[in-house]
C-alpha cells in the first residue's frame, strides 16, 4: 500500500529487491540538497522534497510541483532514485516517468 498522497511521490529506502539502503541518513542528505537557511540560521527542507519515515523505512517525498519550479532539481531527485533502484511510489497510481536526461 503506497503513503503517497495525490500530486506526490514517495522515494522509498528499499531498492527493488528488498535491501534496505544505505547509507541510513540518504533521506536527509537527498532533501538537504534543497533546502535552505532561514533567518535564524535554522535549517528547513523545501515543502517539495522532505525525509520522512514510513513503516521504519527512510523514505523522501517529493511535491510533483517541484517539476514545474525546477525541472532539473526534479529530474536529479528521481534519478538518484532510479540510479539506486529505490522503489518509486506514485500517488496518483500512475506510472513513474524516467527522468530527461541532457547529454
Amino acid at each position: 500500500m503506497s503513503n503517497a498522497k495525490p500530486n506526490e511521490l514517495i522515494i522509498r529506502g528499499v531498492t527493488s529487491n528488498g535491501k534496505t539502503f544505505r547509507p541510513s541518513d540518504w533521506a536527509e542528505r537527498l532533501a538537504g540538497i534543497l533546502s535552505t537557511f532561514d533567518e535564524d540560521n535554522r535549517l528547513g527542507y523545501s515543502p517539495c522534497v522532505r525525509p520522512t519515515t514510513f513503516d521504519g523505512i527512510r523514505c523522501v517525498i517529493v511535491s510533483k510541483r517541484l517539476k514545474q519550479l525546477d525541472e532539473r532539481a526534479y529530474n536529479f531527485v528521481l534519478g538518484f532514485g532510479r540510479e539506486n533502484d529505490l522503489i518509486i511510489e506514485d500517488g496518483d497510481a500512475q506510472p513513474v516517468p524516467s527522468p530527461i536526461r541532457n547529454s
